[in-house]
This record gives structure tokens, sequence and C-alpha cells, in this order.
């Protein structure tokens, strides 16, 4: 960002307490704030075994993962994973509660992930999702770490290992 989205003057870099820095507009003085995009993330279980979908796009196309994604404005967390795992499963969701909280600072992205049981719909797999499976414990595809270096993938991937790890073992 070049320029303040409030008047369109220059925004210049500066230092701030604490030796953060952060882009600032020269003539008006707001701050380009750059923070982290929440993501929501179902941990759908139904009958003793977890949907995971085969992601179509990056970050780690092609691997397996719990249904998530970005929330949008004028949405809340809960609401953008009721409707994310809708999209992606065709499966109508409710939470059971909040599973964990990930985030890292090197990565723009803080992923809420819940637990939560079907309700109604078949799992078909729907957009970004290249298939749908439902695995028991012990079975989930069990999958390389990701090569491509960047630090989303390898993130993404050490949080599907983390938020997954109660349906690795039998």
């Amino acid at each position: 960002m070049r320029h303040c989205q409030h008047c369109g003057a220059v925004l210049a870099a500066l230092t701030f307490e604490g030796g953060r820095t952060r882009q600032q507009c020269e003539q008006c003085g707001a701050v380009a704030w750059r923070n982290p995009a929440p993501v929501g993330m179902a941990l759908i279980e139904h009958e003793g075994r977890l949907v995971m979908i085969r992601r179509l796009a990056a970050p780690l196309a092609g691997y397996w993962a719990p249904p998530a994604g970005y929330v949008e404005c004028g949405e809340s967390v809960p609401e953008a994973v009721i409707r994310e795992a809708r999209e992606e499963t065709g499966l109508e969701i409710a939470l059971d509660g909040l599973h964990d909280v990930y985030s890292r600072a090197d990565v723009n992205v803080l992923i809420v992930a819940y637990r939560a049981h079907i309700v109604a719909g078949t799992p078909v797999a729907g957009d970004d999702a290249i298939e749908i499976g439902l695995f028991k414990p012990g079975e989930l595809p069990r999958e390389a770490p990701p090569s491509s270096g960047l630090a989303i993938d390898a993130w993404l991937y050490s949080v599907i290992l983390d938020a997954t790890a109660p349906w690795c073992r039998n």
C-alpha cells in the first residue's frame, strides 16, 4: 500500500514503540494497519468419523484438510465456519464449541477452529474441494510435509496435524 485509504496522500514507514514499523499517512496521520485475516475451520465429526476435504486451491492444494475459509465482512466467525462447511461439503452443521485458535507471527492468517456435527445434508465435494472423505480414528491420510518453502504452507500443514490429532489415534 503506497497511499492513504482515507485521504490519498503518500504513506511513510514509521517506527513505533517496540521497534514495529508501520505505514502512516504523512498528511492525515492515519495508520495503514496490516492485520491477519481471520479464517474459520470446522472439525466436523459424524458417527465417529472426521469430515475432510481434499483442497483444490493454495495453500496446500491437493492436501486433505478440514473445511475452512475466510471470514467475510458482515458475518461472525461461527457464521463463516457454518457457511464454509456448507460450501465445501454440502453439509449443514451445528457448532459444538471452540477447538483452538492458531496464529503465527510470519503468516497473515488467524485460524479459529470449532468442533461441529452434521445436522442435515449429504457429503459432497463443493467449491474449493476436489473430493470429500469421512475418516475413522487412525485412518486419516498421511501426507508428506509441503515442499514449497512458503511459510503459510508449512504453518497450515502443522495446524491441520494439530487440529486432527485426536483422529490420528486408534
